[in-house]
């Protein structure tokens, strides 16, 4: 039995709180759905789009039944089918200036739809829309859903107390866009991340919570059940980042249990700062990986200083390799003027001084990877600068150009994350762990706090200088 009928009425919206199964709800509906036509299914993020369809192939929905795009990659999809009509080029289809082309895109599926012209063809291929995350729905994305709306019948699901994401075209308001389109079929509230491991407390107070977050109200820790731990942070900087790292090693209740650390949005560099110092713990890392793409922009095999820059770039991603004492025992090997001979890490870097090229380069790396003492913090990384120099070696691409294709494969694949991941309420919105632990609440406003707070099904621990809650104004 469905908690709510998605395909019930033409125009409807679903309020859907973190963890009370929004995303079982569309798969559930799609595995009963026994229509001859499929269900076109829009998101965000293709890191949303392949936990959608993980979680329809688990629940083994027929995939005759479904159509999972991206909007925009369903808008480029579309308007490359009717340029002439869309007003598409070829120049705006490559993507080359995200900030110009894809806002170019969306007026292009818009003029598209508006015009009527592909109506009969929407009809034919499709039965139904569902769109999935809608708070993240631009205005000129929610004009794109709304014109398809008014071809096949449409439900949209989302939560306005998770609309986190800053773009540059301004996002829908719950009340004045949203249900004013598709008026609400109804609100989820059983907390079922939190039920299914017997967590019900804790559950139904992030619930209780919401109606206070959404009012700018602060959250008295005071209050939480006993699945909240609460960690005072002295005054002095030093003490609390101590107390932080303490926070940080906490381990989840349950064998193999998942921790997530949920840092400043704001200061990657302290994110990866934790994540090297939490043993088993790594990175979470933003889908353009920026600074691998300015390492690529100047990282050439042929400068005489290419070591010393792999060298500071292969500490970024992995403990213990010695900075700048590296850097020195290397020249003095270089020259033979140390007394010891070199260790795994130094000879692994000798090696690569001794025949400089992307293939040595690729080749010290995963050295670097096996030796004693040594861990990779930062995978995600650590494994597209591999590709991309070993495609470098073979001379299809120049390294910087390898990069960014092996970057662009990488965000296809969907988020992996260890055990122990680190990083924003960016980069953990739509992930889930038995423990989350928020280092900075009193920087978040009510909807980074609440998804901070909502990540953890067993437990969730907060540092904070004041166990009341004062949400940020955004």
């Amino acid at each position: 039995m469905l908690d709510l009928d998605l395909f019930s009425i033409a125009r409807s919206s679903v309020t859907a709180p973190a963890g009370c199964g929004k995303t079982q709800l569309i798969a559930d509906s799609l595995k009963a759905y026994s229509g001859l036509k499929p269900v076109l299914v829009l998101t965000h993020t293709n890191a949303g789009k392949g936990a959608l369809e993980a979680r329809l192939d688990s629940a083994a929905v027929p995939k005759s039944s479904f159509r999972v795009f991206t909007i925009d990659s369903w808008a480029i999809r579309v308007i490359s089918k009717f340029p002439a009509r869309s007003g598409s080029n070829d120049q705006m289809l490559r993507l080359e200036n995200s900030n110009r082309d894809y806002p170019a895109v969306r007026e292009a599926a818009l003029r598209l739809l508006s015009s009527g012209d592909i109506d009969d063809i929407l009809a034919a291929s499709y039965s139904r829309l569902v769109v999935d995350e809608y708070q993240d729905c631009t205005l000129p994305q929610h004009a794109i859903i709304g014109a398809i709306a008014n071809v096949l019948p449409t439900c949209v699901l989302g939560d306005p107390l998770q609309a986190i994401f800053g773009f540059r075209e301004p996002t829908v308001h719950w009340d004045k866009h949203v249900r004013a389109t598709f008026p609400e079929l109804g609100v989820l509230n059983t907390p079922w991340r939190w039920k299914r491991v017997g967590a019900d407390g804790l559950g139904n107070w992030l619930l209780a919570i919401r109606a206070p977050l959404l009012a700018g109200q602060p959250i008295d820790l005071r209050n939480a059940p006993p699945e909240v731990v609460y960690i005072p942070l002295p005054n002095d900087a030093a003490g609390a980042h101590l107390k932080r790292m303490e926070a940080a090693r906490i381990k989840a209740p349950n064998k193999d249990g998942t921790v997530l650390i949920i840092g400043d949005s704001v200061s990657p560099s302290s994110q990866r700062q934790f994540a090297s110092l939490t043993p088993g713990a790594s990175t979470v890392e933003a889908v353009d990986l920026r600074d691998l793409t300015a390492f690529a922009r100047t990282f050439d095999p042929a400068h005489e200083d290419s070591i010393k820059h792999l060298v500071n770039f292969a500490g970024e991603l992995m403990t213990n390799l010695g900075g700048q004492e590296l850097q020195k025992r290397l020249a003095s090997l270089k020259t033979g003027r140390a007394r010891n001979s070199p260790n795994q890490i130094e000879a692994a870097f000798l090696t690569y001084a001794a025949m400089p090229s992307f293939e040595t380069a690729a080749n010290a790396l995963e050295e670097l990877e096996d030796c004693t003492g040594v861990r990779v913090y930062r995978h995600e990384v650590l494994h597209v600068l591999k590709t991309a120099l070993r495609a470098a070696s073979v001379g299809d691409n120049n390294f910087y150009e390898a990069t960014v294709l092996a970057r662009e494969r990488n965000r296809h694949l969907g988020r992996r994350t260890n055990r122990v991941a680190v990083g924003s309420t960016l980069l953990l919105k739509g992930l889930e762990a038995d423990v989350a632990v928020v280092l900075n609440p009193s920087v978040m406003d009510a909807r980074h706090l609440y998804v901070a707070l909502s990540r953890g099904a067993r437990k969730l621990v907060i540092c904070s200088p004041t166990p009341v809650l004062t949400p940020a104004v955004a």
